[in-house]
């Protein structure tokens, strides 16, 4: 197996399928990715997971530096021994959360200096420390580090930030040159809200190269129609030879019209942290389980959908295990919404396939798009 090797299988219009070869298996695209912040997906085993049939989760550089240490991890095999998963996984390069940390981080060429969220203890991540704490980490996919612009940043400030991404992009690259191991290293593009930065990040990554590409700091509190308007802008300028990665965005039907924009791969905590609050995804729309409507409903939750929760159980069950605040709760209402979301890239795949891609997309905004 050519570790890194992405080929395209079909396309209906811009939205595409096919394959990227890892350490640890081939992933199907377009996929979506449950997150495992921790080195869990809350609520939810890794057999799970499987059953479910997800093919690549997400873990994060920045919590599991901070608890329980890469090296610690490292010391024990990496994370996929560690876990007891042996499908592929990504991490994020703890950009994102840093750049959440806001007064508690400080900016500076060489990196950022951040206090620990858990104990207030002082760390710095350079661009070759993300690398090296991915490194010991083990996993498939690392994402270079990069500064996630806040939503309303000028254009001047916009345009200095990419320009430090680009460089630490780089330095991530030298820290770990192309085919000098198994793991895959992707870019990020930045630019914030300006279509020129957007753009010229881009052109900036293809010249480093790398494994695949990513549009980072979207969903950072801007509206849905900015959001779309720089996806699309966007997309069509990321290598089409290269798997395009939509960080941490975002609900079913951002996830079907990133597909119709010609994205392929795609994650978020929405469907986990939904599911903890009593928000379920359906083929019919959201259910909101906390509702009393639902108090005698000996219906499934979604008379479509195969997985555990709906074979076995009723609506007015999922009231009562959520009304009660039982554990239970959060681990059938969590199958049952990465089940929807891992249908809804499946269901994707094939439509592309078919030649139907518009006519799915048109179906499934007729049902999310209220």
């Amino acid at each position: 197996m050519h570790i890194g090797k992405f080929t395209l299988h079909s396309t209906d219009g811009k939205a595409r399928t096919g394959e990227l070869h890892t350490a640890h298996g081939v992933i199907p695209t377009p996929i979506f990715m449950p997150v495992g912040t921790q080195g869990t997906v809350k609520a939810v085993c890794p057999q799970d997971l499987k059953d479910l049939g997800a093919r690549i989760i997400l873990g994060n550089t920045y919590h599991l530096c901070m608890r329980p240490g890469d090296e610690m991890i490292a010391r024990r095999g990496g994370l996929h021994k560690f876990m007891n998963w042996d499908r592929p996984i990504l991490t994020d390069s703890g950009g994102f959360q840093v750049f959440s940390l806001s007064g508690l981080r400080k900016l500076s060429e060489d990196g950022v200096a951040f206090s620990s969220h858990i104990d207030g203890s002082k760390h710095f991540f350079s661009p070759e420390k993300a690398i090296s704490i991915q490194k010991n980490l083990g996993s498939d996919i690392m994402m270079v580090l990069d500064e996630c612009v806040p939503y309303g940043a000028d254009y001047e400030y916009t345009k200095k930030s990419l320009g430090l991404t680009t460089r630490w992009a780089r330095r991530c690259r030298e820290a770990y040159p192309q085919g000098s191991g198994d793991q895959l290293l992707f870019g990020i593009g930045q630019g914030g809200f300006f279509k020129d930065l957007r753009e010229e990040s881009i052109r900036q990554l293809i010249d480093i190269p790398f494994d695949g590409y990513a549009l980072g700091g979207l969903s950072v509190g801007e509206s849905k129609p900015e959001m779309l308007d720089i996806l699309y802008h966007s997309a069509p300028f990321l290598p089409t030879d290269k798997p395009r990665y939509l960080m941490g965005v975002g609900t079913p039907l951002d996830i079907v019209r990133g597909i119709d924009a010609g994205i392929d791969m795609f994650d978020c905590v929405m469907p986990t942290r939904n599911a903890r609050n009593g928000t379920l995804f359906t083929s019919q729309g959201k259910v909101n389980i906390k509702r009393a409507q639902y108090t005698e409903d000996d219906s499934a939750l979604d008379p479509e959908c195969s997985c555990y929760t709906c074979r076995n159980f009723s609506k007015a069950y999922l009231r009562h295990l959520y009304q009660a605040q039982e554990i239970l709760s959060y681990r059938l209402n969590t199958i049952h919404n990465l089940a929807f979301f891992l249908t809804v890239v499946t269901d994707a795949r094939k439509a592309i396939e078919e030649g139907t891609f518009q006519a799915y997309k048109a179906h499934f905004e007729g049902i999310y798009d209220t």
